[in-house]
C-alpha cells in the first residue's frame, strides 16, 4: 500500500477524523484485528457474532494507526459517512444500523483512490461461475515473473475482499490480479467501478448460485459486466468454448481474446492426462511450448489458458508462460489438495466449494487419479443455491459418478445423491472412511462451503502422518 497520513484517508474516504490528529501515517489495511501491526488502518465491520467496532482499542494496542469505523470509537479514527445499504452485500443481515454499509463504501472509495495513484498499474479481473480461484493463482505464477504482482490469498472477492486486495498495491506493483464474484446482477458493475480492470478474463457460465439468481441467463447478464467496464485500450480475454461467454463480444469495446481448446487465439494441443494431471502443447501466435501443470484435473487447461492469454498480452513469451505453468503448485487451500497417507491411501481435499460444474470436474479428476486400476471414493455433502434445480442437479451428479465408474459415493448430511450410502454427519462420514477406506483408495470429499466437509478430509489425515504432493 502506498503510505498515507490518516488526514489523506478521511480526505479520500469523505469521512471526518475523531479523536485524530491526521498526521497518523497509514501503511497497510486489515479487517481483523488479530493481523493488525505497527502502521495499519483498521476496519471496522458488523457480522452476525461480533462487532469489529468492539476490537478498536485491541487494534490500537497493536500498533494500529486507526480505525476506519461506521460510528464513534475510543481511538484515533475516520469516521465513515453515511452510505446506503446496498441490496445482496454480505452485511445486509447483520448491518443493522448501516454502520458496516458507510465503512465498506469507504474502504471502496479508498482502494479507487490507491489504485488510480499507481497509473503503472495494470489491474486484471478474473470471473466465472467456477474456477476463478484457481486462475487467479495461476496468474499469479505467470505474471510474477513479468513483474512485481499482487493477487488475493484465497477467495477474496466480494465488496470487503476486492477493495482490501487493491490496497495491497503499493508504488512498485506491476499487476493487480482481482476475483470478482457475484450473488446478484449489478454487483460486478459495482465491483468494477471501485477498482476498473484493464484486462478482463471470463471463463464460463454455469449454475453456480442460479438460485439466487433465477436463471443461467441471469449469471451470463451479471458474468458479462466485467466485459463491460472494459475500457476501449483494454483487453476482454474470453472463454471461445463456453458460447455464453463467447457472445458476451457483443459487449466489450474493448479487444478481444479468446481462449479454448479448439478455434482460439491461445489454445491447448494433444491434451493428455498423467497422474490426473494435464500435459499440453499451448499454441499462442507467438509460438507453441509444452505445458505440464501440476494440478490435479483435466479442467485447469482452461484455467491455465486464461491465464496465459493475459501474460501474452502483458509482454510474457510462450516459453516462459508454459514454464510458469508448469511450476505453479496449488496456492488456495482445499481445492484439489492432493495428499497421500503413510499408507498409500489419497486423499483429494477439494471442500471449498461446490455448484454443478465444478463437481463434475472433481469426479473427473478422481477417476483419472484411479486410472482404473485404484477403488475411487466421492464424499459429497450438498450444493448450495441451487433453488428449484437442487435434487435434478445432485441427481445429475449421482449419473456421472456411476458413468464415470466411482466405486464408492457417498452422500454426507442433509445432501440427497440418489444410490449414494448415506452417512448422517461428518463424524460418521470420517468412521466410515476409516473403517472401509484403505492403502491405494482415492478419496475425493467435495461439498459447497457451508457443509464443512473439510473435517472429512482432515479426519482422514490425521493418522498414519500425510505426505503431501
Amino acid at each position: 500500500m502506498i503510505e498515507m497520513r490518516l488526514a489523506d484517508v478521511a480526505a479520500a474516504t469523505g469521512g471526518r477524523l475523531h479523536r485524530a490528529s491526521g498526521d497518523e501515517r497509514v501503511t497497510a489495511v486489515e479487517f481483523d484485528s488479530r493481523a493488525i501491526g505497527p502502521g495499519g488502518l483498521f476496519v471496522a465491520l458488523p457480522g452476525e457474532r461480533v462487532d469489529g467496532h468492539a476490537y478498536a482499542a485491541a487494534a490500537m494496542a497493536a500498533g494500529a494507526a486507526g480505525v476506519l469505523a461506521g460510528r464513534e470509537v475510543d481511538a484515533p479514527a475516520v469516521i465513515a459517512a453515511p452510505a446506503a445499504r446496498q441490496a445482496g452485500t454480505y452485511l445486509d443481515e447483520s448491518d443493522r444500523d448501516g454502520s458496516g454499509a458507510a465503512v465498506l463504501g469507504a474502504l471502496a472509495a479508498l482502494a479507487g483512490h490507491v489504485v488510480r495513484a499507481l497509473p503503472a498499474t495494470t489491474v486484471v479481473g478474473v470471473t466465472g461461475s467456477s474456477g476463478k480461484t484457481s486462475t487467479k493463482d495461476l496468474l499469479a505464477a505467470v505474471l510474477a515473473p513479468l513483474g512485481p504482482t499482487v493477487a488475493p490469498p484465497g477467495s477474496f472477492n466480494n465488496e470487503l475482499g476486492l477493495p482490501w486486495t487493491a490496497l495491497r498495491a503499493g508504488t512498485g506493483t506491476r499487476h493487480l490480479v482481482l476475483e470478482f464474484s457475484a450473488r446478484g446482477v449489478g454487483h460486478i458493475a459495482r465491483l468494477a467501478a471501485v477498482v476498473p480492470p484493464r484486462i478482463g478474463v471470463v471463463l464460463n457460465v454455469g449454475r453456480a448460485h442460479v438460485g439466487e439468481f433465477g436463471s443461467v441467463e441471469a449469471i451470463a447478464r451479471a458474468k458479462g459486466e466485467l466485459v463491460e467496464a472494459l475500457p476501449a485500450d483494454g483487453a476482454a480475454v474470453l472463454n471461445a468454448d463456453d458460447p455464453l461467454v463467447a457472445a458476451m463480444a457483443g459487449r466489450a469495446a474493448a479487444r478481444l481474446v479468446t481462449f479454448g481448446r479448439a478455434d482460439a487465439r491461445v489454445r491447448a494441443e494433444d491434451v493428455r492426462l498423467d497422474g490426473g494431471r494435464a500435459r499440453f502443447t499451448l499454441v499462442t501466435p507467438a509460438g507453441p511450448a509444452p505445458v505440464a501443470l501440476r494440478l490435479v484435473g483435466e479442467h485447469h487447461v482452461g484455467n491455465a489458458l486464461a491465464a496465459a492469454a493475459v501474460a501474452l498480452e502483458l509482454g510474457g513469451t510462450p516459453e516462459g508462460i508454459a514454464a510458469a505453468l508448469s511450476a505453479a503448485e496449488p496456492a488456495s487451500k482445499w481445492r484439489m489438495e492432493v495428499t497421500d497417507r503413510a499408507d498409500g491411501l489419497t486423499v483429494v481435499n477439494d471442500a471449498y466449494n461446490s455448484n454443478p460444474e465444478s463437481m463434475r470436474a472433481a469426479l473427473n479428476a478422481l477417476a483419472a487419479l484411479g486410472e482404473g486400476t485404484r477403488r475411487t471414493w466421492a464424499v459429497l455433502g450438498t450444493m448450495a443455491e441451487q433453488g428449484d434445480d437442487t435434487a435434478a442437479a445432485h441427481a445429475e451428479i449421482a449419473a456421472l459418478a456411476r458413468r464415470l465408474g466411482i466405486d464408492r459415493l457417498v452422500a454426507v448430511g442433509t445432501a440427497d445423491y440418489p444410490g449414494a450410502r448415506r452417512t448422517t454427519d461428518v463424524d460418521e462420514a470420517v468412521e466410515l472412511l476409516r473403517t472401509e477406506a484403505g492403502p491405494g483408495d482415492v478419496v475425493l470429499v467435495k461439498a459447497s462451503r457451508a457443509a464443512g466437509l473439510e473435517r472429512v478430509a482432515e479426519g482422514l489425515l490425521r493418522a498414519p502422518g500425510p505426505v503431501p504432493r
